[in-house]
């Protein structure tokens, strides 16, 4: 019996075929061989049982027969089999849409009919239908933002790829400015992400004027109009709409009423604005000044400090973002002034009649003494008011008037009190007069005299109301005082006192070094708070008064010669004694620099400013005898001293000059010669063994000097001993330390 087919699974494929499909029926197994045709090509195929083949689909197209042939048994009855084309598309439109999904797409292409799917990316379309063989309606799913290939599997296979962009959805951080007038016109600037292709910015529902994608991240925007109070700003995409940020829409303000309404034209005046939509004001403006400063109160109320102004009236107008208010009158008066006030000074009683003159003084309300008012005022005319001064305390207040145009500006008027004096600076001088004097006190201001004793200052300046300088007049030596007198009166007496000019006897010593320090004792008159002493022109490096009669002073450096030494007090300078500067001595050689411990060498010293010599040292010790022989010499004779280099010095009343070298050499030790003899023809050489042979400056064979020597060391001489006589003689050393001990040489 011929095999029986029931189904082919699936009943279609691509034209390329290779597929695989499963043959379900009977009669497969036991019928001798088999072969599987598509139309009429045979293709591979393996039998699974009885009642299953599975076959390789062979290339193909159109819809063929799919029949089994069993060799014993016949062929089977045929199933169609339809070779499907593989799709394509061309195109997807919208080409974009929001990274959320649910976009509808149409796809156009061919050999769409029987797709068994729709991808967007990797993921499923979350619907679709196949409208015909040339196009698909899917609904995109969600994805991230990014381009994607879309394509369409069907029974023929999997088509081309169509780009499409999901778009993120885009979102605003800040609109600004966030406010602007109903009106509209406002440019604001939008920042973001995810705005680039925007097709629509919104405030409320109301589309922008007009708007500007800068980036992806900034749209500038112009307001629409619209209603007072807060919408939201949104854009819209490809890829939606995004959140809101909130944008207010500001009415225009209004005033009804400034108080006050008038004020002086210096400004400073605050003034209560009145109206509706005054809240956000940033500009209040007199005429067209921007006030001093201002505070919103409340949407109602402005409270503002008036600049200053010209005289008359201008319109006060408030600015916010809703745009500027109309104008209410405000009045600027021009302030009063004083130029002067005569007298300008009275008795703190009060009391005097004051004529102060000035401009704007109409209208006066009130004439203030300080804080107190007139006892009583009358405005003469705009240029004029006669006041009477109240009681008040001593010192200078300032008279003001005010006006509705405000207070004036001061002028001057002091209260006098009675002067007082506390101190005299300085509080002596000379009985001639002529110390400039500061007095200091109180209520000095206006003196009218100033007296020493009965007698008139020679002058004198009001410097301030607690001092005044005066010059003392000639007086007799003593105590006197010195009063002031002012409009208030005569003061205390502070104490002055004439002091007798200073003199000078004696100055002990009157000699010193030019570099100073010399202690002398000044004997005199008169010498009792003395403020100087000077020697020529310089100041004493300092000085202590002993007694009327003594002063102990030291000498300040000079130059060599005679000055007058003088002493200066309030009673002037004295005359002058003689002090002479001694330059200081400078010593250039000492000849011989050197001898013997023993001492006893006659030396001469040369330098400068030696006369007058009063010691001359050798180290410490000074020396056994000396003579000045001139301003540049000196004969010493040497003490006796150590083995060593001591300085040598030379003192005079000018000082102690520097030192220059002397060396006391030691006498010289002779321990051994070798060799001990030597030809007598001389020629040997010879080493000498001792102490102190530095500076050796002979060697003696006998009486005989060594042909030649040289000094090794401190400690030995090697010597080219002279012709001799045979025997033994002794060698000696000689230095400036003097002649060493003798030790054998033979002559052979």
């Amino acid at each position: 019996m011929a095999p029986v087919l029931t189904s082919l699974t699936p009943s279609s494929g691509p034209a390329a075929g290779l597929n695989s499909v499963v043959i379900a029926g009977s009669g497969f197994s036991g019928v001798g061989p088999v072969s599987v045709r598509f139309g009429t090509t045979a293709t591979t195929f393996t039998i699974d049982s009885n009642t299953q083949i599975t076959a390789i689909a062979p290339p193909g197209t159109g819809t063929v027969n799919v029949t089994v042939q069993a060799l014993l048994d016949g062929t089977s009855n045929p199933l169609p089999y339809t070779y499907v084309g593989v799709p394509t598309l061309t195109s997807i439109s919208p080409v974009s849409g929001s990274a959320a999904g649910g976009t509808t797409v149409v796809l156009t292409g061919t050999n769409l009919t029987g797709a068994t799917a729709v991808n967007f990316g990797g993921t499923p379309a979350t619907s679709f239908v196949v409208n015909s063989s040339t196009q698909i309606t899917a609904v995109t799913p969600a994805h991230s933002a990014g381009t994607v290939s879309v394509k369409v599997t069907t029974a023929g296979g999997t088509s081309n790829g169509v780009s499409y962009t999901y778009v993120a959805v885009p979102t605003l951080t800040t609109v600004v400015p966030n406010a602007g007038p109903v009106a509209g016109g406002t440019t604001v600037v939008l920042t973001g992400t995810a705005l680039t292709g925007a097709t629509a910015v919104n405030f409320g529902a109301t589309p922008a004027t007009s708007f500007v994608v800068n980036s992806s991240t900034q749209i500038t925007a112009v307001a629409p109009a619209g209603s007072a109070g807060t919408v939201s700003v949104t854009v819209t995409t490809v890829g939606g709409t995004s959140n809101g940020v909130s944008y207010t829409y500001v009415a225009v303000p209004t005033l009804t009423t400034v108080v006050p309404n008038a004020g002086p034209v210096a400004g400073g005046t605050t003034v209560v604005l009145t109206g509706t939509a005054l809240t956000g004001a940033t500009a209040v403006s007199f005429g067209a000044t921007p006030a001093t400063s201002f505070v919103v109160n409340s949407s109602t109320q402005i409270t503002a400090v008036a600049p200053a102004g010209s005289a008359g009236s201008v319109l006060v107008t408030v600015t916010t973002v809703g745009g500027t208010s109309n104008g209410v009158s405000y009045t600027y008066v021009a302030v009063p002034t004083l130029t002067t006030i005569t007298p300008n000074a009275g008795p703190v009683t009060g009391g005097t009649t004051v004529v102060l003159t000035g401009t704007a003084l109409t209208g006066a309300t009130a004439v203030s003494f300080g804080a107190t008012p007139a006892t009583s005022f009358t405005v003469d005319s705009a240029t004029q008011i006669t006041a009477i001064a109240p009681a008040g305390s001593a010192g200078t207040v300032l008279v003001t008037v005010t006006t509705v145009g405000g207070t004036s500006n001061g002028v001057s008027y002091t209260y006098v009190a009675v002067p007082t004096l506390t101190t005299a600076v300085p509080n002596a001088g000379p009985v001639a007069g002529g110390t400039t004097v500061v007095l200091t006190g109180t209520a000095l201001t206006g003196a009218t005299a100033v007296n020493f004793g009965a007698t008139p200052a020679t002058s004198f300046v009001v410097n301030s109301s607690t001092q005044i300088t005066a010059v003392a007049p000639a007086g007799s030596a003593g105590t006197i005082l010195v009063t002031v007198t002012t409009v208030g009166g005569t003061s205390n007496g502070v104490a002055f006192t004439y002091a007798a000019v200073p003199t000078l006897t004696t100055v002990v010593p009157n000699v010193g070094p030019v570099t100073g320090g010399t202690t002398v004792v000044l004997t005199g008159t008169n010498l009792t708070g003395a403020t100087a002493v000077n020697f020529g022109a310089t100041p004493a490096t300092s000085f202590s008064v002993d007694s009327a009669t003594q002063i102990t002073a030291i000498v300040p450096a000079g130059s060599a010669g005679t000055i007058l030494v003088t002493v200066t007090t309030p009673g002037g300078t004295s005359n002058g004694v003689s002090y002479t500067y001694v330059a200081v001595p400078t010593l250039t050689t000492i000849t011989p620099n050197a001898g013997p411990v023993t001492g006893g060498t006659t030396v001469v010293l040369t330098g400068t400013n030696l006369t007058g010599a009063t010691a001359v040292s050798f180290g410490g010790t000074p020396a056994t005898s000396f003579s000045v022989d001139s301003d540049t010499q000196i004969t010493a004779i040497a003490p006796a001293g150590s083995a060593g280099t001591v300085l040598v010095t030379v003192t005079t009343p000018g000082g102690t000059v520097n030192g220059v070298s002397f060396t006391y050499a030691a006498v010289p030790t002779l321990s051994a010669v070798n060799p001990t003899s030597g030809t007598a023809a001389g020629g040997t050489t010879v080493t000498i063994t001792g102490t102190a042979l530095t500076g050796a400056t002979a060697v003696s064979f006998g009486a005989t000097p060594a042909t030649s020597f040289s000094v090794d060391s401190d400690t030995q001489i090697t010597a080219i001993a002279p012709a001799g006589s045979a025997g033994t003689v002794l060698v000696t050393v000689t230095t400036p330390g003097g002649t060493s001990n003798g030790v054998s040489y033979t002559y052979v």
